[in-house]
């Protein structure tokens, strides 16, 4: 175990350990980046509680994400700590960050690019999704559900190659 966090800012030092925590189905972004950690908070008692959101309720990388989480906090000497699933609001792509964005778009996976107003948004409707390797938007639709659900498979007519598209949840 290293060195506890410190008692005076305990809760921002909390944000930066969950920062270094991959999220397990796209180990380029932190689940940070994603917006799966809605909060961090100290209680009056002194627990640590951190709030986590599922990108979907039957995610089945929840339960692997909780695991990490709790490990980091505990190897960063966090001290008494809770972790609370928080499924109300529902996540969404939104809450992705800047910098999660452009990972996503770096490791291969097209970030979602608007938020989404009804179920014909996140099934993209008409709008084009960009080839993040060749930046064409000659691209098709090869199905709406990718490695995970949270994906939709694509492949570029341009360069023949498939990528994924983060949905817009």
């Amino acid at each position: 175990m290293s060195a506890a966090l410190p008692a005076d800012g305990r809760v921002e030092a909390a944000w930066k350990v969950l920062a270094s925590v991959d999220d397990p189905e796209i180990p380029a972004l932190s689940i940070v980046d994603l917006g799966l950690v809605r909060f961090v908070a100290e209680r009056p008692d002194g627990t640590l509680e951190v709030g986590l959101s599922p990108t979907y309720v039957g995610c089945p990388a929840t339960e692997v994400i909780r695991e990490s989480v709790e490990t980091a906090l505990s190897k960063a000497g966090a001290g008494a700590f809770a972790v609370t699933q928080v499924l109300s609001p529902a996540w969404s792509s939104d809450w992705i960050t800047v910098d999660g964005r452009r990972k996503l778009d770096a490791y291969g996976i097209v970030p979602p690019d608007r938020p989404a107003a009804s179920l014909r948004e996140v099934l993209r409707g008409n709008r084009p999704v960009g080839c993040p390797r060749c930046r064409s938007t000659d691209t098709e639709c090869v199905s709406e559900f990718g490695s995970t659900p949270c994906k939709s498979l694509y492949r570029c007519r341009a360069c023949l190659e498939p990528f994924e598209y983060f949905k817009c949840i």
